[in-house]
């Protein structure tokens, strides 16, 4: 039992070494807090940031409010990892290239909507360089991708780190404890779940977090390509000998039992459809569950006291809008979904704003949005 004496060793512990934690640790630090992430494995070693392609580039369409702020993120990514990691971040363009012909007929117009540097490719160019089976596309030379694990380890190398499977959490005072199932505890005045996928920590439903599998191989190749290209699957370019072909693209809670134990066999057969593949070989196999939210937003900000408000307010039920309490210094960096790359960097720096400067969370990612709704839906 810990005595009210007890004092915080932190500012703040962020739980889990994925892109959303190693970034939301990295901008705490960078405001002067002192900061531990902690995670029950290594550094992206598993979940969503281990199996992703990392892809940094903007999202096409219709100008809708998740293209905004996608675009948001990617113009603060892109730079963000060029000052402070470029050794990770390979500016090697993407091409984005319509899935089929009803597609490319969009292509003009989404086209008023691309505020990023953006250029048009013809179908005889993508050709030249090997791409096949395309249209017309956009090529965003400024994108590029990202060395998944390598980032996170890099970002991590800044940022004291402890490994350490988190089994209770509670609070004294203004002190959160942490304990092990070793009996093991660290202390902090904030804490950060950044747990993705997997989150019992606390009552979090109505936040919706669902996961999508995600796959990707390595692929040692000779090949010469110089651009990273994105269809109904991403293809990076050539990289020091390799190639990474990958998607998210299984909404299933078994998805072992989907692929039947070979998760790029259909990934491979389509890049087979779109560049050379003839000298790949397999290196190496990544899968993982990528969290997102129900309205494809990331989740940002502070959590609900569900238990209290229920019982505090029961007209919740019938639509009753009262007040919200949040439980006091816990905060989330959750739902980044298929684009946690983009999305990691300008979250964190959003969180670390709220915490350290008090700044209000941006609408458009706090998860005090989904309350409500899921309170009529649910729990009536």
């Amino acid at each position: 039992m810990c005595s009210n004496r007890t004092k915080h060793s932190y500012d703040t512990i962020v739980v889990g070494a994925g892109i959303a934690g190693c970034c939301s640790a990295y901008m705490l630090q960078e405001k002067g807090q002192k900061v531990l992430l902690v995670d029950r494995s290594t550094v992206a070693a598993s979940g969503g940031s281990g199996a992703a392609g990392a892809f940094v580039s903007p999202k096409i369409g219709k100008g809708s409010a998740l293209q905004t702020l996608t675009n948001e993120a990617f113009m603060f990514a892109k730079d963000f990892y060029s000052k402070n990691f470029p050794k990770d971040f390979y500016q090697t363009g993407v091409i984005r290239i319509p899935k089929d012909e009803d597609d490319a007929n969009k292509f003009s117009v989404y086209e008023e909507f691309n505020s990023s540097q953006y250029s048009w490719v013809s179908k005889e160019k993508l050709e030249q360089i090997g791409v096949n089976n395309s249209k017309d596309s956009f090529l965003f030379e400024d994108a590029g991708v990202c060395d998944a694990p390598k980032m996170c380890e890099s970002i991590l190398s800044k940022i004291a780190f402890k490994q350490f499977e988190v089994d209770s959490i509670n609070q004294y005072n203004e002190t959160w404890i942490l304990a092990n199932s070793k009996g093991e505890t660290i202390s902090s005045k904030n804490i950060i779940l950044a747990t993705g996928y997997e989150n019992n920590i606390f009552e979090m439903k109505y936040m919706g977090i669902r996961g999508t599998w995600g796959s990707r191989g390595d692929y040692y190749s000779k090949l010469n390509l110089t651009v990273s290209m994105h269809k109904s699957i991403s293809i990076s370019a050539n990289i020091d000998g390799l190639v990474k072909i990958g998607a998210t693209h299984n909404k299933s809670k078994t998805p072992c039992k989907v692929c039947n134990g070979n998760p790029l066999e259909g990934l491979f057969s389509t890049a087979t459809q779109m560049v050379d593949t003839s000298d790949f070989k397999i290196k190496e196999i990544f899968c993982g569950m990528r969290s997102g939210s129900k309205d494809y937003f990331p989740l940002v900000g502070k959590v609900i006291d569900v238990e209290f408000m229920l019982k505090t307010y029961p007209n919740l039920l019938k639509g009753a809008k009262p007040p919200l309490e949040h439980i006091k210094n816990i905060y989330i960096c959750n739902g980044l979904g298929g684009r946690g790359f983009v999305f990691a960097p300008l979250m964190a720096k959003l969180l670390a704003e709220h915490i350290v400067d008090k700044e209000p969370i941006d609408i458009r990612v706090d998860p005090d949005r989904l309350f409500l709704k899921w309170c009529r839906k649910h729990r009536g």
